[in-house]
């Protein structure tokens, strides 16, 4: 009989780690198979995702609200996939309003093992949600290196597996080149634009870059600006596109090979001299591309407030975190403005050295140079098992 795991991720950087850790078990035990819920990633190593992942792309307190329903029902029937199917071991990947709903409903009815793929950021805001995590969730696998002690401290395994921006490829020179020449470029410098990867978040920032943007290329006109767009959101990003510049290039993977498609990527983050982006774990791809950044976000209004009073911490990029310092520019909540995020991208272009070593050791302490993470996460969830 295979060895049955059902996954669940519900966002791209979810389905990035659903990945990775499939593979990993692949590798570890080829007899594996593979049910749930994910995106083309952990579709390319094998599974068939019972719904579009897309409908669990909601981020903050006030946007889950009218999705409130829709989301109830998936959380019921993805649980009673779970209890119907008996797998050896449920891994629900990040998406905490999702995740730990099923896997409560799966405790509820059965001893199935459940294992959660990124701990919830105690460190950051509400530390009591370890507590109740523990409650139904036997295991979790930690992608930064301070975040077990908090986790074991609650009662659950926990382990530290790296973060999987770190083994994955960087663009080699010839990439490059010929990224550049894919879209004439040349040898212009360029600037990156990252608004997000849900329809919501573009939907707010895509206007306020696009004013940013102006701006920087008022005082640098010689700066192309490349938008390398999430598949779900290329057409929302293409239409807001024609309002930012006429020389603006978008990267669209709908409308590129899959393998095409990331390498542009790579090789626009490795050629940018620096880049604006939505806030979360793309902070992380541009540090291991050495690319310079300025973050911002525009939350709805609730969720801000909310936000405020509850942040134990005065940063949300992870690479200020890691490596304890606080180099990379923020625009957030009110703080996300045209003239603001100018600015920061301004400061930032003026001063090339002050981003590199926190970058670096950022790196370093997600576990550059070793065991590729995606198989540390595999091995971890197999030395687990009862």
């Amino acid at each position: 009989m295979s060895f049955r795991v059902f996954i669940l991720a519900g966002e791209p950087s979810g389905d990035r780690l659903g990945g990775a850790l499939m593979d990993g078990l692949r590798q570890l035990r080829p007899d594996v198979s593979f049910d749930g819920v994910g995106g083309d990633l952990m579709r390319e190593q094998g599974l068939t995702s019972r719904f579009d992942m897309s409908e669990l792309s909601v981020m903050g307190l006030a946007e889950v609200l009218p999705k409130y329903r829709h989301l109830k029902r998936r959380i019921r029937e993805t649980a009673d996939a779970v209890l119907e199917t008996k797998p050896d071991v449920v891994i629900t990947i990040d998406s905490p309003d999702f995740s730990l709903r099923v896997a409560a409903r799966v405790k509820d009815a059965s001893d199935i093992r459940t294992v959660h793929y990124v701990a919830p950021s105690v460190w950051a805001w509400r530390p009591k949600r370890a507590d109740k995590m523990a409650k139904v969730i036997d295991h979790v696998l930690a992608l930064l290196p301070f975040e077990p002690p908090y986790m074991q401290a609650a009662g659950m395994d926990c382990d530290f597996v790296g973060h999987p921006v770190v083994g994955e490829p960087q663009a080699l020179p010839e990439e490059i080149a010929a990224f550049r020449a894919y879209y004439q470029l040349d040898d212009t410098p360029c600037v990156l634009a990252l608004p997000g990867s849900r329809r919501s978040e573009v939907t707010r920032l895509a206007p306020v870059f696009g004013a940013a943007l102006k701006q920087f290329q008022d005082s640098y006109p010689e700066y192309r600006i490349v938008v390398p767009a999430a598949a779900p959101v290329a057409d929302l990003v293409r239409t807001h596109l024609a309002e930012w510049s006429d020389t603006a290039v978008v990267i669209d993977p709908n409308a590129l090979e899959a393998n095409t498609a990331k390498t542009h990527k790579r090789a626009a983050f490795a050629t940018a001299e620096l880049a604006l982006a939505a806030s979360g774990t793309v902070s992380l791809e541009l540090a291991a591309a050495r690319t310079r950044m300025v973050i911002a976000y525009k939350f709805q209004w609730l969720t801000w407030h909310i936000m405020r009073r509850m942040a134990l911490i005065d940063t949300v990029t992870l690479v200020n975190l890691v490596s304890d310092t606080r180099v990379v520019p923020e625009c957030l909540g009110p703080e996300c403005t045209p003239d603001n995020i100018a600015k920061a991208l301004k400061k930032v272009k003026e001063d090339p050295a002050a981003q590199s070593t926190a970058m670096a050791l950022t790196m370093d302490r997600l576990g550059e140079g070793g065991e590729n993470p995606g198989l540390r996460a595999a091995r971890a969830v197999l030395d687990r098992l009862p």
